[in-house]
């Protein structure tokens, strides 16, 4: 299983020099925008709980690493409410009938976040235990990379807004790494895990695919943000601070 994790950090490195994250480290763009993907996100966000209870989580289990999997769903099954609020802050939370929030949830924006639903169920529903927590741990990975760049940012909001953000910030970051599913006694029984050749050339697949899923998603959240029309009260206020600072 170590070739395995290995091949997700290469793929983690890689997939860090993101353009979507370069966007995201540009200080001369207001914060808010630099997160304006959220809308956008939203579809693959909200059904993450629905693949942690309903596609990786099997219970009763005497598998143990089924019960890894298991343990690290409920870890991340309520981390939605928390995103919820990050909306309602950073000021997208804005009212639409119905009809055109349906349109919007299924419509062309949102296509590469439901996609990115779809094709995971399928990979995680196909799979045996260890080649679900391979998928897991590229997702994870991912997942890392995107946390990292989303807490400066509202690091920086919050310095504008005296408000914590939780999904994007601290709180889920934390909650992250804290895993009890990321525990040393556990990290080392995953290590340990031998797999054979047929199970290794699954994984191999599986890692490329998630990584290339999770590109493409990123590609269309970049688009969004650009195309988004932040308008916040606090973008003047940090049109000010810039062009303070230049002066």
């Amino acid at each position: 299983m170590k070739d395995i994790l290995l091949l997700i950090e290469e793929k983690q490195r890689v997939y860090s020099q993101s353009p979507l994250f370069e966007f995201m480290q540009d200080e001369s763009i207001y914060p808010a925008k630099r997160l304006a993907f959220a809308p956008c996100a939203a579809p693959f966000i909200m059904s993450f709980a629905d693949l942690c209870k309903y596609v990786l989580r099997q219970e009763p289990t005497n598998d143990a690493i089924q019960a890894i999997l298991n343990q690290h769903t409920y870890e991340d099954d309520s981390h939605w409410q928390w995103f919820l609020e990050d909306i309602e802050k950073l000021g997208f939370n804005c009212s639409l009938p119905l009809n055109d929030s349906l349109r919007f949830v299924w419509g062309e924006e949102t296509k590469a976040s439901r996609l990115l639903t779809y094709q995971l169920y399928t990979y995680i529903a196909q799979s045996e235990p260890i080649e679900k927590l391979v998928v897991l741990e590229a997702m994870e990975a991912a997942s890392d990379i995107f946390m990292s760049f989303t807490k400066p940012i509202t690091n920086q909001l919050q310095s504008i807004t005296n408000q914590e953000y939780s999904y994007f910030g601290d709180r889920h970051f934390e909650a992250e790494n804290n895993h009890n599913a990321h525990s040393h006694d556990v990290n080392k029984f995953i290590e340990s895990i031998y797999i054979s050749e047929k199970t290794r050339q699954k994984s191999v697949y599986l890692v490329d695919q998630v990584f290339e899923l999770f590109t493409k998603w990123n590609h269309r959240l970049l688009t969004y943000a650009q195309d988004y029309q932040v308008l916040l009260p606090l973008n003047q206020q940090f049109e000010k601070e810039q062009m303070l600072e230049v002066a």
